[in-house]
């Protein structure tokens, strides 16, 4: 069984269903990209795997376990780490204080893991004693992942993660989450650039209406004809 396995996830808001038997899973170590035109359900796929939204059919696993009826903070507890589109900083509190708010969950001594995040963002070592809410885009992004892995998570997951960065920091970003993800962390990430997107994913979901419309590798999303046409601009 897939490590994240979000099968037939059918819900919405209120009466009206925005996801139609959508089905999600991750491998170990994988990188699994959602990408699909505005309005498809991408974010809404990804909060009702995190338990931000109710389900009236499917079920969520991971690891083996079933989560379904989980709140997302039992989810955080059992492996998820969730870094939304906006608002996933505390801004006028410093970086090293964001990071130390991703620790809260733990009992143990979490200094090791916020070595390993200044390892990976360096930029957020020199600015830890900056408010975050100083720092450009693409630095507040690189808060928002770093506080999420202080949880240790063994999923990762990003909503949106390049919105409104240049296309420098956009793949500085995809660069620091190809190494997450090498290090055993599953990554699912909704991404509006979906070209750039899928040349770093291990598995691509083109989501239209809240249904799974193609399901392939990224390099055989990105090769697709169809696809290309459809959602990619050709």
């Amino acid at each position: 069984m897939s490590y994240l396995n979000a099968a037939n996830m059918t819900g919405g808001y209120g009466k009206a269903d925005i996801l139609h038997g959508c089905t999600l899973t991750v491998e170990k170590g994988e990188i699994a990209v959602i990408v699909g035109p505005n309005g498809a359900g991408k974010s809404t796929a990804m909060k009702a795997v995190f338990g931000m939204l109710p389900l009236r059919e499917g079920s969520v696993t991971l690891d083996g376990q079933d989560i379904t009826a989980l709140s997302p903070q039992d989810r955080v507890k059992m492996g998820m780490g969730f870094v939304p589109q906006v608002n996933n900083v505390f801004p006028t509190m410093s970086v090293e204080e964001n990071l130390e708010m991703g620790a809260f969950i733990r009992n143990d001594d979490y200094r090791a893991t916020m070595a390993q995040v200044f390892d990976l963002f360096p930029i957020l070592k020199d600015k830890r004693r900056q408010n975050a809410g100083e720092l450009s885009g693409g630095q507040r992004q690189q808060v928002a992942v770093g506080r999420a892995l202080m949880t240790q998570p063994k999923l990762l997951m990003l909503d949106e993660p390049t919105a409104g960065v240049s296309p420098i920091v956009m793949d500085e970003l995809f660069d620091r989450i190809i190494e997450v993800a090498r290090s055993g962390i599953s990554i699912l990430m909704v991404e509006q650039n979906a070209r750039q997107a899928l040349e770093i994913a291990d598995k691509g979901y083109v989501l239209a209406q809240g249904e799974n419309r193609y399901t392939d590798t990224g390099e055989a999303l990105l090769a697709n004809p169809e696809v290309r046409r459809t959602f990619l601009g050709g």
